[in-house]
């Protein structure tokens, strides 16, 4: 497959790969494949920096491809996980009441369902503040949260969460079994698309679940990705990008299966795949269903992909220029979130303070520090409601609902909504 050039901020961008360097290898089936897109050189994501590190910041080239053989699309390279998630990870997902909320149901929905043998084990994968499994612990249910980075761990455990600070393994999964027994569900949720060592992983899954134990996961919808043109969900810590193929695929090699697949409106278009030990529960008529829209969609062709980077470089191109003729108005600009997402945004089209004043975040972690690469600064909420901006520049996009409604009196001010998901348009 070609890659298809993408625009690229004239700030940074990714050297030509040479033609004696090795292609990189599916993480899932070690098939080689190429890139479709490359975003250029970009920084860690979640890494919001003091001024004195600005010399010091990291890059790699932020680039996804897909492997023909299990139709798995991922990134090329990825930063070691140690730079991504360690003490001062900067996500705490108690931050949403809609996530919250989404996240109270997600416990309700496995206690009906699948919990049916008697004193079950719950574990969950990446558990940070201890958001779900706290619905589990106040139930006095057993349960296990595996976090790795301690900030966020030492939070769960603050909510009455059981929480140990590590990387979910093979090796991991013995202790647990030896200590806990049986999992009856092991859940994860925007956490599975984190880990390149899916193997490792899954045999873990296989070794810790009960015989007739589940495994619940959601993650960042591939084919809402392509239909959106919703590029900011590719950076650092999302290695892979599923669809129901390739899950399907990357179970299939120990023995599992997909049971159901749930569409979920949350974090821009997730889906929430179960999985079992091949035929030990009945498969869902959804599973039918979405393997249907995937071939319609064409998710395990490589056209498709280079239809999205071009895609991609013309939102780009559009967003940019919308910035552009706000500036030349006169009109101010901030950001509205300092999120993940908007490091791949801002990065690749080369915004910075020049385009957007600084950006809106209530995270205390983020604020007084300068975004990833471009260097915008982060600023408390206040600073937003007390002087509000001409335009906002939503980059919390997927919380747009959520945000919106709270925001009220911003556009009762005549302040407008600049968004870029699933276009480029001022609200």
């Amino acid at each position: 497959m070609t890659m298809t050039p993408g625009f690229r901020s004239p700030r940074k961008s990714a050297p030509n790969p040479s033609k004696d360097e090795p292609m990189p290898c599916c993480h899932i089936c070690n098939t080689p494949f190429e890139a479709f897109l490359s975003f250029g050189q970009t920084p860690i994501s979640n890494h919001f920096l003091l001024p004195q590190d600005v010399a010091d910041e990291y890059f790699f080239e932020l680039a996804v491809g897909f492997c023909p053989a299990c139709s798995m699309v991922q990134l090329t390279e990825q930063p070691d996980r140690e730079r991504m998630f360690h003490e001062n990870y900067a996500y705490f997902s108690s931050i949403s009441v809609r996530m919250a909320q989404h996240f109270e149901a997600f416990a309700a929905s496995v206690r009906q369902r699948w919990l049916d043998r008697p004193d079950p084990l719950v574990v969950e994968l990446g558990s940070n503040d201890g958001i779900m499994l706290r619905h589990f612990a106040k139930d006095g249910l057993r349960h296990l949260g595996v976090e790795p980075s301690a900030n966020v761990a030492e939070a769960g455990r603050r909510q009455g969460v059981d929480t140990v600070c590590a990387f979910f393994d093979a090796d991991l999964a013995e202790k647990i079994k030896a200590e806990k027994g049986q999992a009856d569900a092991i859940l994860a949720a925007n956490v599975m698309c984190h880990i390149p060592y899916q193997d490792s992983v899954i045999a873990g899954f296989d070794r810790l679940l009960a015989p007739r134990g589940v495994v619940i996961f959601e993650d960042p919808y591939l084919g809402d990705i392509v239909e959106r043109t919703s590029f900011d969900q590719i950076y650092d810590e999302h290695v892979f990008y599923f669809s129901l193929s390739s899950v399907s695929a990357m179970f299939a090699r120990h023995g599992m299966e997909v049971v159901d697949a749930e569409p979920q409106d949350v974090h821009g278009g997730e889906m929430r795949y179960t999985i079992a030990r091949k035929d030990a529960r009945p498969v869902h008529p959804r599973v039918a269903e979405l393997a249907r829209r995937e071939a319609a969609l064409g998710l395990a062709e490589p056209a498709t992909f280079a239809r999205f980077a071009g895609n991609v470089a013309r939102s780009g191109m559009e967003l940019v220029a919308a910035l552009a003729d706000l500036k030349r108005q006169g009109k101010r600009v901030v950001g509205y979130g300092a999120t993940s997402k908007s490091a791949t945004v801002t990065n690749y089209c080369g915004i910075g303070p020049d385009l957007v004043e600084f950006i809106s975040d209530t995270t205390p972690t983020k604020q007084g520090r300068l975004s990833p690469g471009t260097h915008i600064p982060v600023r408390p909420y206040t600073e937003f409601s007390a002087g509000p901006p001409d335009v906002a520049l939503l980059f919390a996009w997927n919380h747009g609902a959520e945000i919106m409604a709270k925001e009220q009196a911003f556009r009762q001010g005549g302040g407008k909504w600049l968004v870029y998901v699933p276009k480029v348009e001022i609200l």
